[in-house]
């Protein structure tokens, strides 16, 4: 069997790593990051280090649930670091790793537009309501 170089290799990952198809990792990959908690999470996480206390205050209405499950994902997934402190009480610390970085990047570009866009999503959306109202 031949080995392949570099670029073979590469190129094979491509072929892959295609979110088009149903089977793709990526896939996985994209609907995980793509929920609205993990998007707040590494905007949380932008300006540096917060305790999980901090991270659901600046949340509003997570639960303590889906915030475990989010922090627990992204920890998973090489994201973020979560740091335990000895003292007493315990302090837990989370910081986004270079990955994290590299994805809050994206994620608070996402977050800005979002914000500076939703008064004509809306008036869009009130318009196309308006004018499909059934009779």
């Amino acid at each position: 069997m031949a080995t392949k170089n570099a670029a073979q290799k590469r190129a094979q990952a491509k072929v892959e790593y295609n979110a088009f198809l149903a089977g793709c990792p990526s896939r996985q990959l994209l609907d995980r990051i793509s929920d609205k908690w993990v998007v707040l999470v590494l905007c949380a996480l932008g300006d540096g280090p917060l305790r999980y206390s901090e991270i659901s205050r600046r949340l509003a209405g997570v639960s303590q649930k889906m915030l475990t499950q989010t922090l627990r994902s992204l920890e998973r997934d090489g994201l973020l670091t979560r740091t335990v402190t000895p003292t007493v009480p315990v302090t837990v610390s989370y910081e986004l790793t270079g990955l994290g970085e590299s994805l809050h990047q994206l994620t608070r570009g996402l977050r800005g537009w979002a914000q500076n866009n939703m008064s004509e999503v809306l008036a869009n959306a009130e318009k196309y309501d308006a004018e499909t109202e059934l009779p």
